[in-house]
């Protein structure tokens, strides 16, 4: 019986066999101690963060001192979006966010807690490939908001904003900008050095860390307000005891996606050309989201006419094949993708659309295997909506 082939990478990756022996220490005798204490016990903790936070700080091209561990992305996220808009408030500035409307779930409600707390939310359109319209950007940019948050991979679709351009953008308005760079870091080269984002956020379990570690990239502490109050950790921007053996296995799973990049890159790039290439050769009439883009390597979305999600992902799982869909269920009903919707995509498209997402033990036999099996499936369930239509 061959394995289950899992192919929901842009959802979470497996812990990487290296980073589980690089965090292990931090979870037993020997490591465990408080890194805010001045014994031996906390002096070793301490020495394991702060080498995470370099670790972390060299994979991105940024300084040690620049790097907030949080406990994920959505946690920087919001800290990154409502923390600026709390600083501007104190400045004496205007409380606004403006944000794209193809942003994570994080992003857009950090962006609507901004105007319950009193100040404005402005939402940018993309195209139908799902990039930025950056008129409406400097436009927005006009009205001196406290920040600009755009994500540089998107999660769905994968396409890739034009940071470089947005950032010059922003920095010549005098506006910071944040990125939401959970599905860019470790999947397409950059170095934060060569760009002006004031915040970043990053994410351990999309690199093979394990989940609830992250960290927001905070290149002027003048720009956010702290959003947790208490001791003085981590320069005062997000106190709390730190989460050492995430942050110590975060740095080891972005030190090796970093070495490893340009040639994963390459390697996923053609097994995702691949499986796209198999499946439209047999079924033609499906739609690539974003493929007049440009896209990061790992993500295909693919919508499906005349087929919904959830039931290709039902079939897709009988078949011991993990993808995600291109929909989520929203008080009772189902509704189709924020993303995909911001695009232009038809209704029904929407909602028969997946994602397959690849990781770094993604094989080109799992892909001729999805491949062969896809078009299948999607017969299958073509024809039983077909029979419930008529039922």
């Amino acid at each position: 019986m061959a394995n289950p082939i899992y192919l929901d990478h842009a959802a979470t990756t497996p812990v990487r066999p290296e980073v589980l022996e690089a965090m292990l220490p931090y979870l037993s005798m020997t490591a465990f101690g408080n890194p805010s204490s001045a014994h031996r016990f906390g002096r070793t903790a301490r020495a394991g963060l702060e080498q995470a936070r370099r670790e972390v700080a060299a994979a991105l091209g940024t300084e040690p001192n620049q790097v907030i561990f949080t406990s994920g992305g959505t946690e920087a996220d919001n800290h990154a979006v409502i923390g600026a808009a709390l600083a501007a408030r104190v400045r004496g500035g205007a409380m606004c966010a403006v944000v794209s409307a193809i942003e994570h779930k994080a992003i857009l409600a950090a962006a609507h807690a901004v105007k319950h707390l009193g100040g404005e939310e402005i939402i940018l359109p993309v195209n139908h490939a799902g990039r930025l319209e950056l008129d409406a950007l400097d436009e927005a940019l006009m009205k001196r908001p406290a920040i600009v948050s755009v994500m540089w991979v998107n999660n769905e679709v994968g396409v890739v904003q034009p940071i470089p351009e947005i950032a010059r953008r922003c920095a010549d308005a005098k506006v910071p900008l944040h990125t939401d760079a959970v599905q860019a870091f470790g999947k397409i080269p950059f170095v934060l050095r060569d760009h002006p984002c004031a915040l970043v956020t990053i994410s351990g379990h999309k690199l093979g860390a394990p989940k609830g570690i992250g960290a927001l990239i905070v290149r002027d502490r003048h720009i956010v307000e702290a959003m947790i109050h208490g001791g003085g950790q981590q320069f005062g921007i997000r106190p709390g005891t730190e989460n050492v053996a995430g942050a110590v296995a975060f740095g080891r799973a972005a030190t090796i996606a970093v070495q490893h990049l340009e040639a994963e890159a390459a390697r996923l790039t053609t097994l995702r050309d691949r499986l796209a290439a198999l499946i439209l050769g047999s079924v033609p009439d499906i739609v690539v989201h974003g493929a007049d883009a440009p896209r990061a390597p790992h993500v295909l979305s693919l919508g499906v006419p005349g087929a919904d999600s959830e039931t290709l992902l039902m079939h897709l799982d009988l078949a011991d094949i993990a993808a995600s869909g291109g929909s989520a269920c929203s008080t009772g009903a189902v509704e189709p993708s924020h993303v995909l919707t911001a695009m232009g995509v038809p209704r029904d498209l929407a909602l028969g659309s997946l994602r397959f997402s690849l990781g770094h033990e993604t094989t080109a036999e799992e892909i001729d295997r999805v491949g062969v099996a896809f078009p299948g499936i999607v017969t299958k369930v073509r024809k039983l909506s077909t029979a419930l239509g008529r039922a």
